[in-house]
């Protein structure tokens, strides 16, 4: 899955055993396929809100750990100690463990420990290609770490789909090893990867009956989609059929009526709020990234857009690749500049004040959080927290919490990740972390409300479980809620919505269906209040007028004479007011 990626020509007979040429263009295919089809997968998320990234995070996953993997590959040829194309296992796991790092949302960390199960049975083994019954047997360890790495797994999901998957392999591979020759293979592996995405496709199109959302919405599962995809990449390898990256046969994606045009430019990081750098006047932040796909001469007007925004700049290569330098304020300048002038990758953004953090006498125990606008970061920030940016389509991946860990130059580390979709890849960095001697612990904030209550509750004085035990504490006793705008027409608890509509969340579920903002807002707070409380949390986003959150705190503030109200400006996207009560 590493290293120069073998010629795409199409073997003239099906293949026997997946060996490491084999799993590379597996590895490819499937970057293609998700590619290819994530707006699609995106789509199917069923919260009528563009907040839907699975398709992306899977994608951005994919393409990061293989970038990771090839240049481990290539620093380990240059240290003299190159891998063995057949060693199998190496391999493997050097790409589990990119994909560990780099995975983004939950469907991302799940399909890393997939993976993880395709390493361990190639370890296990110690073959240098997999057969038929190998297949199966490393789909069924994937399938074991998928469900053991969901705290709470629910039928309906990408799980479902990989249990389908990984039964239906372990029958085919028994069924074929009966019928096949003694001492030969021919048909085994065939059998395996047909029957995988076949049994795939058919327990997504299930997906609907087991999750009443999906059947309300009238799509399939997201990850589970994401996961077909997959499966079907490698019957294209095993089959030799490379050329494309549509699904074959019955396309339950298809459902809602045709692809659409991924987007022209995904988000890849959220530029960081500006901060003064280490010394008065220069630039606060050092961007580093590859930069492919390119020319020579847009090149050259990348290093004077760079030359303008900062300095430092250094830009070094030749052909369509280059390796880009740069000391700026504005990140997100400066990697647009590097999206107009081709594909940037490896991105590495460093702030000079979290590098003097990691100075030996740092603190003992830090706190890392996630933000999904530059109100809310500022406002982890001045708590002390380091801030990972974190948001619809560019989720935080487990690299960058262990990047952030690293900077903070702590022994002991609270992640706070504030999302749902963020939790699982907060966990992925805890076990690295373990590895690298660092204590980290997770307390598991689903929203921005929930973690600036568990902030507010840390004491850096205090032990590292007695913070974590507060926290947690003050994070669950906070009900959340929120109010954003439907962009499609959609079947919620609150009734059907139209694009347009206001909508009202309470503990993560649409029950409000409006017009009006400020009125759907009241209709929150008071459902949020219903059960008591002493204090109200108002976060405006992006979208917000200044007078939305000052307007509901007003109300509730007439309601409740002895409700203590705390407003604040976020600028998260897609949600103009996020609501929290303790």
């Amino acid at each position: 899955m590493t290293g120069t990626v073998p010629s795409p020509s199409v073997p003239s007979t099906r293949l026997e055993r997946l060996d490491t040429a084999a799993a590379r263009r597996w590895a490819v295919v499937t970057r293609a396929a998700y590619a290819a089809r994530r707006a699609e997968i995106d789509a199917l998320n069923v919260f009528p809100v563009p907040d839907g990234d699975t398709g992306t995070n899977l994608f951005l996953t994919f393409d990061a750990a293989l970038d990771g993997a090839r240049a481990e590959y290539e620093e380990r040829a240059q240290a003299g100690r190159p891998l063995d194309d057949a060693d199998l296992m190496t391999e493997a796991d050097l790409f589990a463990r990119a994909l560990l790092l780099t995975a983004r949302g939950n469907s991302g960390v799940i399909l890393s420990q997939i993976f993880r199960g395709f390493a361990d049975e190639a370890a296990a083994t110690g073959v240098a290609a997999i057969d038929g019954p190998g297949l199966a047997s490393a789909m069924a360890r994937a399938d074991a770490l998928a469900w053991a790495s969901v705290t709470r797994p629910v039928e309906g999901t990408i799980l479902s789909v990989s249990r389908a998957a990984a039964a239906a392999a372990s029958s085919a591979s028994s069924s074929s090893s009966s019928a096949s020759t003694p001492g030969t293979a021919d048909g085994d592996l065939y059998a395996v990867v047909s029957a995988a995405p076949r049994a795939a496709r058919e327990a997504l199109a299930r997906t609907p009956q087991q999750l009443p959302s999906l059947a309300r919405a009238g799509v399939v599962d997201a990850g589970g989609a994401g996961y077909v995809l997959l499966l079907e990449s490698l019957e294209r390898v095993v089959t030799g059929d490379v050329g494309g990256a549509s699904l074959t046969g019955d396309d339950p994606l298809r459902r809602r009526g045709g692809p659409h045009p991924p987007p022209a430019h995904p988000s890849i990081l959220a530029p960081p709020p500006p901060a003064a750098d280490l010394e008065p006047g220069g630039p606060a932040y050092e961007v580093m990234f590859l930069l492919s796909d390119t020319t020579d001469e847009a090149v050259a007007v990348l290093t004077a857009r760079l030359d303008a925004l900062g300095d430092s700049v250094i830009v070094v290569g030749r052909g369509d690749l280059h390796n880009v330098h740069a000391h700026v304020d504005d990140v997100g300048a400066a990697i647009e500049a590097g999206i107009a002038a081709g594909r940037p990758h490896r991105i590495r953004v460093t702030h000079f004040r979290d590098q003097q953090a990691a100075r030996p006498d740092a603190a003992a125990q830090a706190v890392v959080t996630c933000a999904a606008g530059e109100g809310l970061a500022g406002a982890f920030r001045s708590a002390g927290a380091v801030v990972v940016p974190s948001g619809p389509r560019r989720r935080a991946s487990a690299g960058q919490f262990l990047e952030a860990v690293r900077a903070s130059g702590a022994a002991s580390v609270i992640l706070l990740p504030n999302d749902g979709d963020t939790l699982l890849a907060a966990n992925a960095a805890v076990r690295v972390a373990a590895e690298e001697g660092v204590d980290v612990r997770v307390v598991p904030a689903r929203t921005a409300v929930q973690g600036i209550a568990a902030l507010a509750v840390y004491d850096p004085d205090h032990p590292l479980a007695d913070n974590v035990l507060a926290m947690s504490s003050a994070a669950a006793a906070t009900r959340h809620g929120a109010v954003t705008v439907a962009t499609k027409d959609a079947l919620t608890s609150g009734g059907p919505c139209r694009a347009g509509d206001v909508l009202g969340v309470v503990d993560g579920d649409i029950v409000i269906v409006g017009d009006d903002l400020t009125g759907v807002g009241v209709q929150v707070v008071d459902r949020l209040l219903a059960s008591g409380g002493e204090l109200l949390t108002v976060v405006s986003g992006e979208d917000a007028t200044p007078a939305l959150g000052e307007d509901v705190a007003r109300v509730a503030r007439a309601a409740r004479r002895d409700l203590e109200v705390t407003q604040l400006y976020g600028g998260q996207p897609l949600y103009p007011l996020l609501l929290g009560v303790e």
